[in-house]
């Protein structure tokens, strides 16, 4: 019997099927912009994924094909009419980044090897984009919402003493500040932390979604009479609802006054920074003490990838380092270069992220990158003009980048959030666009989103009149 081995027993097979994957892979997404948005797994599949767990392997085309079955039924973000939510559409580029990276199976927890050299590079390249300083760090991560934790525990540290990586919070009287329209990322990551969800104050909003800076200012000082410490501010730049951005270089001020960190939670709004006629939007992000965003949003890198940014490196080494004896670094060999990722986070085992962003940012550069940004916010804006003209649908908040919250009135209808959410609901199942909904004010609205290198004006056209339509069918 010889040895048991993973690779294949036979390598032009292997070959062979490969290339017919990536031709799988090349087909969808080349016709990405035809046919339905979203395609509901059919009841047959979803039956063939209850079975148990093989025993004995299958040939590679077979392995080829249940791939390639899955194809149609992604949640629908590549096609240019998906509008629900602050997805990116991703690009074929990324292919050769996630070939790449699959071949090396790198694991960016550390140690001295090419991979972690292309993160360092991305790293530096962010800093500048963003403005942070070189001493800045960071690290790429899966998302926002890991970010914000990684983020908040180097403010929660600093704030405490960095001993209570030791000692615990036990009596920790912290708490922080939002926008009502922050992400609930934030309230997860104040749970997760130990601070408790309710320690981060909900501060109330003005006519066009920011935070009342007044109002903020306000309970800060209750806070403090209360004998709790404020630590944290956190402002939203593009909040998920309809796209506010948080006045960034007031609250900078605030923070400073108060000596609070501050925090933007830039998830898809801060890669706004590429496109010069938004840019001045998110004047003051450069003064913040750290940042979380996106690149698989705004900036179009395909899932997964986050990145979230310190201004103090030292602060932020002491928040998370200190590695166990196996992990000893050394000033030669493959235990050089530290420090290592590993001691900016809480995972060890990483894998290579940073490759698809390095290759994507390589591809295509920041002005074109830029220039895609700048047309999504300008057809929101076409499309708000456009409902605002209409006498059969209302804006229910101000077009601020690339959100548009509208619903469809109609005076012969008592509940109109029923009316809207079954619009929506019937978009969706018939495959001809994907908005989502939200509240705002206590009105359901139809949330559009429009963050797709794929959308066109004429997709716009289509959802609205698609839209009237199914609104007069309900109503008549």
């Amino acid at each position: 019997m010889g040895k048991t081995t993973l690779d294949p027993d036979d390598w032009s097979l292997f070959r062979a099927s490969a290339h017919k994957m990536l031709d799988d892979a090349l087909n969808r997404m080349e016709t990405v912009r035809s046919g339905r948005v979203w395609t509901p797994l059919p009841e047959e599949m979803k039956s063939a994924l209850t079975s148990d767990i093989p025993e004995a392997g299958v040939d590679h085309e077979t392995l080829r094909q249940n791939l390639a079955d899955l194809l149609p039924y992604g949640v629908g973000n590549t096609h240019p009419r998906f509008f629900g939510w602050v997805h990116g559409a991703g690009n074929p580029g990324n292919i050769f980044a996630e070939i790449t990276a699959a071949a090396m199976n790198a694991n960016l927890g550390g140690r001295d090897h090419g991979a972690i050299y292309v993160e360092k590079q991305v790293i530096g390249w962010c800093r500048k984009l963003m403005g942070f300083p070189e001493d800045a760090s960071g690290l790429i991560v899966s998302g926002t919402s890991m970010a914000t934790i990684i983020a908040l525990k180097v403010a929660r540290d600093q704030r405490m003493g960095f001993e209570c990586r030791n000692t615990g919070i036990a009596g920790s009287t912290l708490v922080g500040y939002a926008s009502a329209q922050a992400h609930s990322c934030l309230g997860r990551a104040f749970d997760l932390l130990g601070l408790g969800s309710e320690s981060l104050r909900k501060i109330p909003c003005d006519a066009h979604f920011k935070m009342d800076l007044a109002a903020l200012q306000e309970t800060i000082e209750h806070d403090r009479a209360q004998g709790l410490e404020p630590f944290v501010v956190i402002g939203t730049a593009g909040s998920v609802n309809v796209g506010a951005i948080d006045d960034l270089s007031a609250l900078a001020d605030i923070a400073q006054k108060e000596k609070l960190w501050l925090h933007v939670d830039g998830a898809f709004g801060a890669t706004a920074i590429l496109s010069e006629e938004l840019r001045e939007r998110l004047a003051g992000m450069e003064r913040a003490d750290s940042l979380a965003f996106d690149f698989h949003k705004w900036m179009q890198v395909n899932y997964d990838a986050g990145c979230v940014l310190v201004r103090s490196g030292e602060a932020h080494l002491r928040s998370f380092s200190g590695r166990a004896e196996y992990l000893t670094g050394a000033g030669r060999g493959l235990a050089a270069g530290s420090p290592w990722p590993v001691d900016f986070g809480p995972e060890l085992s990483r894998g290579f992220r940073a490759l698809k962003v390095w290759a994507h940012l390589l591809e295509h550069g920041v002005e074109k990158l830029g220039a895609v940004i700048s047309e999504n916010c300008s057809q929101a804006t076409y499309l708000g003009k456009r409902i605002e003209a209409s006498d059969k649908f209302e804006l229910l908040a101000p077009v601020t980048l690339n959100i548009i919250c509208f619903r469809y009135v109609s005076e012969a209808v008592n509940d109109l959030n029923d009316l809207n959410r079954e619009i929506v609901i019937t978009l969706q199942e018939s495959g001809i666009a994907v908005p989502s909904t939200t509240l705002l004010n206590g009105q359901l609205a139809i949330r559009v989103n429009i963050t797709n290198h794929r959308t066109e004006l004429q997709d716009l056209d289509l959802l609205l009149e698609e839209a009237e339509r199914i609104g007069d069918e309900l109503v008549n």
